[in-house]
């Protein structure tokens, strides 16, 4: 086992100008959900290269790739996200992620006969909001394996994913336009009518637990100040400790957004972007295994750290986690004070301390799959 351990870490050493250069690369080509095309290449080429076998565009899903390397009985899957934030880029540093699973899966590909693996690296789009996972999970993705994993960044290092369920939903007003100063009585105010579901939202909060956050923006408020705007859209998210408290909770936002459309005479429309993130069900041997693991590479996890909050976001690896058994670890990259989501913690997500969690977390998880395969 000893001797497994070090080639593995010695693959990632020697493998890290090649994941560096990957990382970089993805960070400065950012592209959005459902769109990322060559990330999406960039990274199944990079297992390529190490011999995987590569189903790209896999289930039908033309950002999305299968890479396998092995025969062993042990099914391990990583899970590669690429997919940037609009506007931001990698400010929740996927191109880390990527570059993490792909450093992990290269370290493990000679050892996969010594150590019973089969290694299958699965190319996830769309997780800011899209629901890639949860698309390939009802395609009969994920099914089977023995162990699912992956290492996203974060400001500090955190074992456990805790992560609220969430829905995602696009809200759309119809009314009717009319110039704003001449005949404002002929129209129909599609932007009133979110600034009232608003407003709801924001006194419905006083009455809504802890364990729920509702958040969201308005992507179009209207075309001109003169003219009553007949259409207005935004997106919206419910976040909730279960996806049972999260239905309760979608109907009461829905009721906001409907009070907006009474108010006003305007017509509604609610359209869900992704099924629902589930919570994370966490697999604890691979966990314990991945702590004692990150740990020995002297990481140090810091649970009295506000920062540590990062593993509450949502995720579509929590959908895996309920089928399949499951870790999702965070990496810390030495952020602070910037956070995920933020610019600054984009420009954090390139640079000697993302290098080194980047090394890090390939090996723990890299580590962490040795452990569980032969024990």
């Amino acid at each position: 086992m000893s001797d497994l351990r070090e080639a593995a870490a010695r693959t990632v050493s020697g493998d890290a100008e090649r994941l560096i250069a990957l990382s970089e690369q993805l960070h400065a080509h950012p592209e959005t959900a459902w769109e990322e095309h060559q990330s999406s290449r960039w990274v199944a080429e990079t297992l390529s290269e190490a011999g995987f076998s590569v189903v790209p565009e896999f289930l039908g899903l033309e950002t999305a790739f299968l890479a396998t390397y092995g025969s062993g009985p042990f099914r391990l899957g990583l899970c590669a996200e690429y997919d940037a934030l609009p506007g931001l880029g990698h400010a929740c540093g996927h191109n880390l992620i990527s570059a993490i699973t792909v450093g992990a899966a290269r370290a493990l590909a000679p050892l996969a006969d010594a150590a019973g693996l089969t290694v299958e690296v699965y190319g996830t789009p769309a997780e800011e909001g899209g629901g890639g996972k949860i698309e390939l999970l009802e395609r009969g993705a994920f099914q089977g394996l023995d162990l699912a994993m992956m290492a996203h960044p974060a400001p500090v290092d955190v074992a456990e994913a805790e992560p609220f369920a969430v829905s995602h939903s696009h809200v759309s007003y119809r009314g009717k336009a009319a110039h704003a100063a001449a005949y404002p009585e002929q129209g129909v105010n599609a932007a009133d009518a979110f600034t009232l579901a608003q407003v709801a939202i924001g006194l419905l909060r006083q009455q809504l637990p802890p364990s729920v956050r509702v958040h969201g923006v308005m992507t179009n408020g209207g075309e001109a100040p003169n003219a009553i705007p007949a259409h207005t859209e935004g997106r919206w998210y419910v976040r909730a400790s279960s996806l049972a408290e999260l239905s309760a909770t979608e109907e009461k936002v829905r009721r906001c957004f409907e009070a907006g459309a009474l108010a006003t005479g305007a017509t509604l429309d609610i359209t869900p972007e992704s099924k629902p993130y589930d919570g994370f069900r966490t697999y604890q041997p691979a966990l314990d295994a991945y702590r004692r693991n990150a740990r020995s590479l002297g990481r140090v996890f810091d649970d009295a750290s506000p920062a540590r909050s990062m593993n509450r976001a949502s995720t579509d690896m929590g959908n895996v986690s309920q089928v399949v058994p499951a870790i999702h670890p965070y990496i810390g990259i030495g952020s602070l004070p910037a956070l995920n989501h933020q610019p600054e913690f984009a420009a954090h997500c390139v640079g000697a301390d993302a290098e080194k969690a980047l090394l890090d977390a390939a090996t723990a998880l890299a580590w962490t799959a040795l452990d569980l395969a032969t024990h």
